[in-house]
């Protein structure tokens, strides 16, 4: 039997009953039921597990949930609703930066580290943000769009 751990995601604690090394995202998809951050390669390499600690962006598959007890964790559903989107979100939609979905969430997760560090990056500045995660699709050119227009209306 394992201990209750208690963590704070999305603003709200929660105790749940996982070992200390379980990663934070099978806590996050299966006990929480979130599903924002998905399961991609299991290494930390893909970043479609992102998530945010304490406003850095962390890939939850390689963190174990007893890392983030005191830290604050913030998942794509925790920025925004479908009614009211976070405007990192809004600008991801706008510029149909998706195709088929799944590395949105990682895209979305670090565009939001990168502007709350940097409201104004460069080109080069995205470029570095997002090198790490990894869209098969081929949206590439919509995904820094929206990256920019969210630098633009965050500091609108």
């Amino acid at each position: 039997m394992t201990a209750a751990i208690r963590i704070t995601v999305n603003g709200q604690e929660h105790a749940v009953h996982a070992a200390p090394r379980t990663p934070l995202l099978y806590v996050l998809r299966n006990d929480l039921c979130l599903n924002g951050p998905k399961y991609g390669c299991g290494l930390g390499e893909c970043g479609a597990c992102a998530v945010l600690i304490g406003g850095r962006a962390v890939r939850a598959c390689t963190i174990p949930v007893s890392a983030v007890v005191g830290r604050p964790v913030t998942t794509l559903e925790g920025l925004g609703t479908a009614a009211h989107p976070h405007p990192v979100q809004a600008a991801f939609i706008a510029e149909s930066a998706a195709q088929c979905g799944y590395c949105m969430n990682g895209m979305i997760v670090a565009t939001t580290a990168l502007l709350a560090r940097i409201p104004q990056p460069s080109e080069a500045q995205i470029r570095a943000a997002l090198r790490h995660h990894l869209c098969r699709c081929g949206t590439h050119v919509e995904i820094l769009a929206a990256v920019r227009r969210a630098a633009r209306e965050l500091t609108a």
